[in-house]
């Protein structure tokens, strides 16, 4: 492609409102347009690089087996009433009517619809398993779109859904699928980990989501360096120090506290770690008042604590007050009435001699014992996040934390739609059942503003070579005045295109430092710089954009170079 026949528009700055340096960049390189919140139109620059994304996600899901469709993107109600999604999806659906009055939403996922085409096309074991995917723009009403193409409310989606016989069918497309996600981000060229996953609101069984390692990932990871283990910390499990309870030596005892509602407070005054205090968190479920009690320094998980108690809330101030007669920070599990279920993380339900909340203002009590000062828990179960140095749950070592951009999810949704949209087919019995069902997602777009979040400098994006614009820049030098540099510029730009290299002639006539500024600020991965002075002794300069130096190349040896470099 020449420059002077595409469409180059870069800036100096970035706007006001972007806070991510992928929306700065993407923004500073002209990859994206910003049409309003969270809707960006992609330019033509930035559309080579989604393209290219998608054309790798393409092919990998074709070289699984997946065959693709397209579905339409505004879905009729109806079909959410069968699931009963239409009422609880949220607000982030947009809603729709027709000229007739008629409900509609604009596709923010499309299980009902698939699940709706299959049930009418498939009806014979014989048409199973199948696996049809799509790349598709979705639109999710984010109720504060940020971060440029990381939470847009408009964005391009690779959705997968497979419908199979059995369970055991549907886990080997799952692990198909899961390969295939790995192959993805492997040619990709980015740094990427698979972890164990929360379902949410999509729902079924086991899921796994892909993430782009980043220290402005929204999501917190776990993962042990001596293994295979990674899971996001909604899930990761929290193992306890040790398995047995220590002895109780100390007396329980009030101590005054006049200010400290904190565990860090308190132990602070006490002269203790804050490892032997416990916080008492209120909570309320089903209409009933519970006390979750998790060591000070730990936090707790709302996730796992769903899983225990179903949905609950925080508890008001007035809910304290009625139900323990104590203000907020000094709340205790000793002495509760029966109105008030304790329910203890494992690693508190093995702590002695702890501190804890008075239940009276300005108090704590301190040498408390679990038996002997208050009943056992209720309940005990895993409450908490995982912290940095936790035992990793596969026993292969300790646990490990960093950031990560959720690029892709992976779910078993077993006969969750297939039930509630009455999807069967014939076993070889002639018996009708019910269709087991998985659901593949990776956000194709989403991809680029990750990558370039893994991957950038002071001068601008470093893009993975599988996903720059272009390959390779060439930079004539004073083409205007010397026709030498002009003739050998198109030549080799014309060589470098009949040898497959995707390459970018800059002939707009700019100086060198507009052209390197702006090669370095796209991300294009080499440079080539013919000059005078350079052509005088048949050689030309070359620089990767990683590097910090350049060296010199004999003319005749410039394709089959970057050929090397792009094939390494």
């Amino acid at each position: 492609m020449r420059a002077t026949q595409f469409f180059i528009s870069t800036q100096k700055e970035a706007p006001i409102d972007a806070e991510l340096i992928s929306h700065k960049l993407m923004i500073r390189a002209g990859l994206i347009k910003k049409l309003g919140n969270g809707l960006y139109s992609w330019m033509p620059l930035g559309l080579r690089v989604l393209r290219k994304v998608e054309n790798i996600v393409r092919d990998e899901m074709n070289k699984a087996g997946a065959l693709e469709l397209l579905m339409p993107a505004v879905q009729p109600k109806e079909l959410w009433d069968e699931t009963g999604r239409w009422a609880v999806f949220g607000p982030q659906m947009l809603k729709i009517k027709d000229r007739h009055e008629r409900d509609y939403c604009f596709g923010p996922t499309h299980e009902e619809v698939i699940t709706d085409i299959v049930r009418r096309e498939i009806n014979s074991y014989k048409q199973l398993p199948i696996n049809l995917y799509q790349i598709q723009t979705k639109f999710r009403d984010e109720i504060r779109p940020r971060f440029g193409v990381m939470r847009a409310r408009e964005f391009l989606m690779k959705d997968a859904y497979s419908f199979h016989t059995s369970f055991e069918s549907l886990e080997n497309t799952y692990q198909d699928m899961h390969q295939a996600y790995s192959n993805v981000f492997t040619r990709l060229g980015l740094k990427f980990r698979a972890v164990k996953a929360d379902s949410g609101a999509i729902g079924g069984d086991g899921s796994q989501e892909f993430h782009v390692l980043a220290d402005s990932g929204e999501d917190a990871l776990a993962y042990c360096e001596n293994s295979d283990y990674a899971a996001n910390v909604e899930l990761a499990e929290a193992l306890p120090e040790g398995k047995i309870r220590g002895a109780s030596s100390a007396t329980i005892q009030d101590v005054e506290t006049p200010k400290q509602t904190q565990c860090e407070d308190v132990a602070k005054l006490l002269g203790i770690s804050v490892t032997q205090t416990v916080k008492a968190i209120a909570l309320v479920a089903s209409e009933k008042f519970y006390l979750a009690l998790l060591r000070g320094d730990h936090n707790l998980n709302e996730v796992k604590t769903g899983k225990v108690l179903g949905d609950f809330r925080f508890a008001t101030e007035e809910e304290i007050r009625a139900n323990i007669n104590c203000p907020p920070g000094f709340i205790g599990p000793v002495g509760v009435n029966q109105n008030v279920t304790v329910i203890a993380d494992k690693t508190v339900a093995l702590m002695s001699d702890f501190v804890c909340g008075a239940n009276k203002p300005k108090y704590h009590l301190s040498g408390v014992n679990f038996g002997r000062d208050l009943p056992e828990p209720s309940v005990v179960a895993d409450l908490r996040n995982v912290v940095e140095g936790d035992s990793s749950p596969d026993g292969k070592g300790k646990l490990s934390l960093c950031r990560g951009i959720e690029v892709g999810h992976i779910f078993q949704l077993r006969t969750k739609y297939a039930k509630a949209m009455n999807a069967t087919y014939l076993d070889e019995n002639g018996q009708s059942q019910v269709l087991e069902m998985g659901c593949y997602g990776i956000g194709v777009s989403r991809i680029v503003g990750a990558a370039i979040e893994q991957g950038s400098d002071e001068k601008g994006i470093i893009f993975p070579k599988s996903m720059a614009p272009f390959e390779l820049v060439i930079c004539p030098i004073g083409m205007d005045k010397s026709e030498q540099v002009k003739k050998i510029a198109f030549e080799l730009y014309e060589n470098c295109k009949k040898n497959g290299i995707d390459v970018l002639l800059d002939d707009r006539g700019e100086r060198p430092g507009v052209m390197f500024a702006e090669s370095d600020l796209i991300g294009i991965p080499h440079r080539i710089v013919v000059g005078e002075r350079g052509l005088a002794e048949g050689k030309v300069e070359y620089k990767a954009r990683t590097s910090s130096e350049a060296h010199n190349l004999l003319l005749n040896e410039v394709t089959s170079f970057i050929q090397s470099k792009i094939n390494a």
